[in-house]
Order: C-alpha cells, then structure tokens, then sequence
C-alpha cells in the first residue's frame, strides 16, 4: 500500500471518533507500530485534528469531510475534467489522491447502485478525456434550443459511423457521460457514450419536440424494456 493510501485508512479508521490503539491499526493495515505512529506524527503535522500519544491510542476530533452539496452536471463535469488532468500531469501522490477522489465522487454519485459499472472520464488519459468534454458545450446547447446535431462516433468495436441526431438528454452515469438522442439513420432513440464521440458539429436544422413529448416517449420505452 503507498503511504498516501494507508494514511487517508487512516483516517477512515479514526474517524468513528473512538480511540484505537496504533498496534491494532498496524494489524490491519500490515505494516509495523512504528510506521503507524510516524503516520499520525504526519497527519497531525499537517493539521489534521487527531489527539493521542503513544501506548494510549489515537482519535479524530473533528471528522474530515466536506458539507452535503448538491453538484450540477455541469459542474460534474469541470470535477472530472479536473480530476483528469491530474492524473495526466501531477506527480505520483496526487495522480493517487486524484483517483482516491474520482472513486469517492462516484460512489455519491451513483449510490442507488444502479448505473453501470464502466469506466468514465476520470480515469482516462487526458488527452482521451478532453475529447469527450470538448463536446459538452454544444451538445446542451443543442439540447436547450432543440437543434440537430452531426456527429462521427467510434464504437467500442471500433466501427467507425457518421449520423444526424436529435440530442435531448445528457446523462451522468457515475463513471461515464452519455447523449440519449433520436437517430436519424437508425429511426430510432439511441445513447452514445460522449467520450466516443471524435466529431460533433451543429447543423443549423431543428426538431420539433412537441414539448418534451419525444423524451417521454423514450423514457417510456425504457419502463417497458425494464418490466
């Protein structure tokens, strides 16, 4: 285990608020009492709220974490984008910390467990991630002002198509970000992964959604596909 995983178990240990001895912390983590009480000499140098010595145990005296907030997809977005380009370009410490935090976010995010377990732009390379949000912008454009969009799209079989799509939802699937969109050449609701996405381009043609009526008729196929 690298040390900046073992010291954030750390803290998941401590932070119950009971005392713990550094010799049962050393047990579970397989490393020895001394490594356990330099780690907490660590921690405390820099500033977490940990009280305790040696031979009498340690606890947290304050839990560590952030207030319940509720994130926007967009903002979502710039997190995990963020969150990309650390891990393309930090050092070793913060690629780790960065997907310790994309991992944390996820599990928030999709806690109803029902989304599906595939990787997202997180855990990509940058230069792979970038390609995916470059297209966020116009694609919710698209959406609001119910505009057509052409698109060139790359399957996970690398089957290579070019299509015109009537866009009406994106969706945030805690490891990936998907385009729910009736499709022109399939006559036929589709989702593509955006991240596969290589060419998004405006048409300057628009659809009539007869006011929301084409995304009820899609979610109520799904209803019909889960029964």
């Amino acid at each position: 285990m690298r040390r900046s995983d073992r010291l954030s178990e750390i803290i998941e240990i401590v932070q119950d608020g009971r005392l713990h001895l550094a010799r049962d912390i050393a047990d579970r983590l397989e490393v020895s009492v001394r490594t356990i009480y330099r780690d907490f000499d660590t921690l405390v140098a820099s500033g977490i709220p940990i009280e305790g010595e040696r031979g009498v145990g340690y606890m947290l005296r304050e839990p560590v974490f952030l207030p319940p907030m509720n994130l926007s997809l967009t903002e979502l977005e710039a997190l995990h984008l963020g969150m990309a380009i650390v891990s393309e370009a930090a050092d070793a410490e913060l690629q780790t910390a960065a997907a310790s935090l994309t991992s944390k976010i996820n599990k928030v995010a999709t806690a109803n467990g029902t989304v599906p377990k595939t990787w997202g732009f997180g855990v990509y390379p940058f230069a792979q991630a970038k390609i995916g949000f470059e297209h966020m912008p116009r694609i919710r454009t698209a959406i609001r002002n119910k505009e057509k969009l052409g698109i060139s799209y790359q399957s996970l079989g690398d089957q290579s198509s070019t299509r015109v799509v009537w866009p009406l939802q994106n969706a945030y699937w805690g490891r990936v970000w998907t385009m729910t969109c009736w499709c022109e050449s399939r006559d036929d609701f589709r989702s593509f992964r955006i991240d596969r996405i290589t060419d998004c381009h405006r048409t300057g043609t628009y659809f009539d959604d007869e006011g929301g009526k084409l995304f009820a008729r899609y979610l109520d196929q799904v209803n019909v596909e889960l029964r």
